[in-house]
């Protein structure tokens, strides 16, 4: 699973890098978690906008906000296949943004982080999809990331990763004139693992309560 993430990088650099347009300002975040606002990118009459949505995706025929809590990962092997998610894919697809993402290994009877990140460095895009729910106070966007399988590197921590989607493969994943699940699935592919990097960071990161740059530091740096 993916069940937190890093969005370091400044909106100049990622609308160089990801061709989107976005009206507000953005802050770094070293702990995103779900349930809390992130910055997605959307094909809107064919423009891409960024936009801020909730992380845990609600269907839109749900009854409940609550299912969003359920619903941060979709699986790539049935994304196609589930009702909470078939819609999406189909007609809502979204990047979301990062520059990192956090996997705990078990060591015992403790839980160690890591942090994965490019190898580059640089900001990258988990596929993801998006549904509107009309709720009883007005309308909500919300998100969720799909996973596959681990690669080498991450499979050393955990045995899931979220879909790193190549920057050629962007324009096609937004637009929604594409909706063939077999040519969508095939972007689904786990991320070369010679082309990331991953160290261990503190436990500090184990509270979304702690979302500050000591987050991000390797602990042999200390």
């Amino acid at each position: 699973m993916c069940g937190r993430f890093t969005l370091i990088a400044d909106l100049t650099t990622l609308q160089a890098l990801f061709r989107f347009r976005y009206q507000g300002s953005l802050a770094p975040r070293f702990n995103i978690a779900p349930s809390q606002e992130v910055l997605t990118v959307v094909a809107e009459e064919g423009e891409r906008v960024g936009k801020m949505m909730r992380w845990g995706l609600i269907p839109f025929w749900a009854k409940d906000a609550r299912i969003g809590a359920k619903m941060i990962n979709a699986r790539a092997e049935t994304v196609d296949e589930k009702a909470s998610f078939r819609h999406a894919f189909k007609r809502r697809r979204c990047l979301i943004l990062a520059d990192g993402f956090y996997e705990w290994k078990k060591e015992g009877t403790k839980k160690v982080p890591y942090r994965f990140t490019l190898a580059t460095d640089e900001p990258f895009a988990f596929a993801g999809l998006w549904e509107r729910w009309d709720g009883p106070s007005g309308p909500l966007e919300t998100c969720t990331i799909i996973t596959t399988k681990a690669n080498k590197l991450v499979a050393a921590i955990h045995d899931r990763m979220p879909v790193i989607l190549p920057f050629e493969r962007h324009e096609d994943w937004l637009d929604p004139s594409f909706d063939d699940s077999e040519y969508l699935k095939s972007f689904l592919q786990l991320y070369p693992s010679e082309q990331m990097r991953m160290y261990e960071v503190a436990p500090l990161v184990n509270s979304p309560k702690n979302d500050i740059s000591a987050c991000i530091e390797p602990v042999n740096s200390r």
